[in-house]
């Protein structure tokens, strides 16, 4: 598995755990919907400044989206 799906997956993991919609992630980290889905998925390699963004959008500390 490589790193982009592990991360995807921890996303993936996170936004099911507080119940909302990958629309609403997107809403949350202003990103859109398809991106997110793309991360999700592990096609898409992400960004620092992204990476920061998902970290903010779920309210979590940037160190916790890698505890996969």
């Amino acid at each position: 598995m490589t790193v982009t799906e592990r991360f995807g997956m921890r996303i993936k993991e996170l936004r099911m755990r507080q119940g909302i919609s990958q629309e609403e992630l997107g809403f949350r980290c202003h990103l859109s919907k398809n991106y997110i889905s793309d991360v999700e998925r592990g096609t898409r390699n992400v960004s620092l400044k992204a990476i920061d963004q998902f970290a903010k959008g779920l309210g979590i500390a940037l160190k916790d989206l890698f505890n996969y």
